[in-house]
Formats: C-alpha cells, structure tokens, sequence
C-alpha cells in the first residue's frame, strides 16, 4: 500500500503540505491548472524553492484577487460542490470543512449552521483543501499516517482577538491525534493543516517499518532562527498484513438443494466475507452438503446464528485461518451511456488486473438488449477492462 507520512515536527499549514507534495514530485504546472479550473477568480500560484534553517524546501504562494467574505458552510460546500474536480476529491474537500465546521460550533457554542468562517473562509484556505486533497489523489497516496504534531506556544491574533496557542480550534480538530509542545513560539498548527490531517489520517499514527520511496518538505512563511520551519512528507511502501478470519463449516444431510442459496444469502448478510456449497458423501452412504463461510470474528455469533437459523445443521465447527489478499480497489466508468463498476486487483511485481461487476454487465446487457456475455466481450476487445474508460 503506497503510504503517505505526514512528520511535523515543527506543525503544519495548508501552505507547507502543498510545498511537500510539489517537492515530492507534484507537477507546479498541474497544481496551477487545478487551480485554475476551480472558478476562483484570477489565481496565480508561485512556486520557489527556499532554505529553512540549512534544509532545502517548496514553499506555495497563492496570489489571490482581493476579497472581504465570512463564508458559512454552506458556502463553502457550495464552492466545492461545483468545483471541476473529481467526486472524491469534492467529497473529501468537503469532509475536511465540516470538520472545521464541527470544531468551530463546539469552540463557540452555537450550531454548525451557525459557524461564521473567518480566515479558513478565505479563499487561500479554500484552495489549500481542495488543492491537497487532488495533489495527494494524484500522486497516488492509498493511506496516510502522522507522526506527532508540534504544536507551538504564545499568543496568536485571530478575528476574535489574542488567543493562545495553538487556536482552540485546531487543538479541537488534533483530539485523537499525537501531538508534541517543544515550545517553539508562535503558531506552528493552523486549524486548516489540522483539519486536513485529521481527515486524511483518521489519528492514525506512522507504521514503524516501511520501504521508503521518498520525501519531500514544504516551507512555512516564516523563517525562524530556532528551527526549520518546513513539513516534512514522507512517501512509503507498507505491506498490508494477511487477514486473520474464522474459517466456519457445517455438514448437513437433510436440507433440501433449493433452499441452500437463501441460506447462503442470509450467512452473508450476517457479515461473512465468503459463503460456498459443495456435494458430500456422509456416513452410511447418504448424499449431503458441506457448507463453510469465510468471517471475521466480529460477526461469528452473527454468521452462526443465521446458520443455525437458515439451515438445518444441528452444530457447527470453526478455526482461525489466515488469507493473503491482493490490494484492491474499485472504479467507475461510463460505457455506452451505462456506469460499470470495476473491481481492481494489484498484484505482487506491480501489474494490475481488472474486472467489471458482473450486476453491472447484466444490467448494462438488459438496457442495451445484448446478452451479458457480450457486453463483457465487448468491455475487454474495447479495452475499458484494462483501464481505458473512453472506449
């Protein structure tokens, strides 16, 4: 699983992420069209490359048309929604601004319909959001982790006034992620890199072992003389562990066949990943039926229980069993005017393999009055399984 870790030792802005993911590999020249088919207004970006503290760094500048908006939630998402950005970067924008929304109500006391945004509001930190969320999809990151936040000390003035820092909100938005106070003075985590790595990383915190692919740092504005004022990214390889499951197999004499697929759809429904019939010999010469589904143990008293219930097994046997998996994705494409859904596997030596929901063929088959076995015909001699979503 290709890892993207975040290490900010010395806090973290929209600013600094973005200088990180142009030095670790995101083309300027992209993040400038991105932006710029946002419908934004007239957005410059500069890009340089600068020194904090004897460490070589990107740091991101936005050169925005002058603006004096409070911006609710509701504008904001109304931004995002019509951004010209894929569904799950608008998705994941929005997520973030809740967030920011959620901690803002808490910290003031009123509803999120409520929040007046003052500088997350702003356009800069508009663009932060959606910017990171598309570099991050574009250089392919899978997973994200953080090491501990620093969050800095003093005073820093914001709409309502002198407040400590970090700014309640962004100490809201750190809640369930490691942070550090080094007493670095001055405002090192503003809500807007809070938010975004919050929502990125979910808390969760940076694997001790990886395969290191590369890093990158992204300057902050300031350059103080105690520290390097820059994030550092790190882009990383985690071996994703085999599944531990319970592997759950009851031998039966006295179903009827019509009834094992119903009782196959109830074990599922129950939480199994993988249900399977097959033929029996049993004792005294009578015909009969094994069946076994693949579980987590979370859901074994739930996957028993629709066992005992859908079928007419008397016991049960089950042991833990271990399951490589391939990674996976799925994808969305638009064929002759039907949506298909892709199951995408990688495998080992970095290949990838792809595949179309067979409900989907057999739906797009039924509109288009083909037969199944031709639309998958026509999905693979067109290359749309391979990953061609224009044929």
């Amino acid at each position: 699983m290709r890892v993207l870790i975040f290490d900010p030792f010395a806090g973290i802005s929209g600013d600094m992420i973005l200088g990180g993911l142009v030095d670790l590999g995101l083309d300027p020249d992209w993040l400038r069209e991105f932006a710029g088919s946002l419908g934004l207004g007239s957005v410059g970006i500069d890009v340089a490359r600068v020194q904090r503290r004897g460490i070589a760094c990107v740091h991101v500048r936005f050169d925005l048309p002058h603006e004096h908006a409070h911006r609710h939630l509701s504008d904001i998402l109304e931004i995002v929604d019509r951004a010209a950005a894929p569904e799950s970067v608008r998705r994941r924008a929005a997520a973030v601004f809740r967030r920011l929304a959620e901690a803002e109500a808490a910290i003031h006391g009123v509803s999120v319909e409520r929040v007046h945004f003052h500088e997350v509001g702003a356009l800069d930190a508009i663009l932060d959001v959606l910017c990171t969320v598309a570099g991050v999809e574009q250089l392919g990151f899978e997973s994200f982790a953080t090491r501990a936040v620093e969050l800095g000390s003093g005073w820093v003035e914001i709409e309502h006034g002198q407040f400590p820092v970090p700014a309640p909100a962004a100490l809201r938005l750190l809640e369930g992620l490691p942070v550090r106070d080094s007493g670095f003075p001055g405002e090192c985590t503003t809500p807007t890199g809070a938010a975004i790595l919050a929502e990125l990383t979910g808390g969760r915190t940076a694997p001790d072992a990886f395969v290191l692919h590369g890093s990158g740092f992204g300057a902050g504005t300031r350059d103080p003389e105690d520290r390097p004022n820059c994030l550092r990214l790190i882009a990383a390889e985690v071996a994703q562990p085999a599944a531990r499951l319970l592997l759950v197999q009851a031998d039966i004499d006295d179903l009827p066949p019509e009834y094992t697929p119903p009782a196959l759809d109830a074990i599922l429904a129950a939480g199994a990943l993988d249900a399977v019939v097959f033929p029996l010999a049993m004792k005294k010469g009578r015909p009969g039926l094994r069946l076994e589904a693949l579980t987590p143990e979370s859901a074994l008293d739930a996957v028993l229980a629709a066992l005992f219930r859908a079928t007419s097994t008397i016991g049960a046997r089950y042991w833990p069993v271990v399951r490589p998996a391939l990674p996976r994705a799925e994808s969305v494409r638009e064929w002759r005017g039907q949506t298909i859904r892709f199951k995408q596997v990688r495998l080992p030596d970095g290949t990838q393999r792809s595949k179309p929901e067979y409900e989907d063929v057999v739906r797009a088959a039924d509109a288009l009055g083909l037969a199944p076995f031709q639309v998958r015909a026509a999905l693979e001699e067109n290359g749309v399984a391979d990953g061609d979503p224009t044929s």
